[in-house]
């Protein structure tokens, strides 16, 4: 009986350290924007990537032209007046996830404090996430136990707010920008 169970987990620690590819179709990067001090409105991006290497390394990739808000000319000006996606095309999320992985089993896991890299309109930001992973027989599952919440002044988007506060003829629109994820990942052979 022992032999079967140290065999089956020398096999699910090499499945842990298998590659991961994000699954565009399933997985969700959303964000809310607040205006005139308690209209919250949710938005979200059509285009995201990324991967899970054997050895830990995650990265993710935003592409920031793909914004959604519902409104076209929104869209756009999202686009050129706020994140500039001429210059800066994309977010980039990166971290190294590897001791995470090594104690991953099947089910519901907590992994708090990942230290993660967030590069946004040309600043990178250090950030740490709490996150509930899911393994399960079709890949891994990854969102956060709690809303992230990012101060947009830190990322160098004051004058793209501002503009879009004028152009909108709005009082405010708010600098702490909540943020949410689900992350699908199917695994690699």
């Amino acid at each position: 009986m022992l032999k079967y169970l140290l065999l089956g987990s020398a096999l699910f620690s090499a499945q842990s350290f298998a590659s991961w590819q994000l699954d565009q179709q399933h997985s969700n990067v959303s964000f809310v924007s607040v205006k005139q001090t308690h209209i919250a409105e949710v938005h979200h991006f059509k285009k995201i990537a990324g991967s899970l290497s054997k050895q830990g390394e995650l990265e993710i990739n935003i592409d920031l032209a793909s914004v959604e808000t519902m409104i076209p000319i929104r869209n756009e000006r999202m686009q050129t007046m706020l994140f500039n996606v001429a210059d800066h095309p994309h977010a980039k999320i990166t971290a190294n996830v590897s001791k995470s992985l090594s104690n991953l089993v099947m089910g519901p896991q907590t992994i708090t404090g990942v230290n993660a890299a967030l590069t946004l309109h040309g600043q990178t930001q250090e950030i740490t996430l709490d996150l509930l992973v899911t393994k399960n027989a079709d890949g891994l599952v990854v969102t956060p136990v709690n809303v992230v919440v990012l101060d947009a002044t830190q990322f160098g988007f004051s004058a793209g707010i501002e503009a879009l506060t004028k152009i909108a003829g709005l009082k405010t629109i708010s600098t702490s920008v909540p943020i949410t994820f689900n992350l699908v990942f199917d695994e690699q052979n």
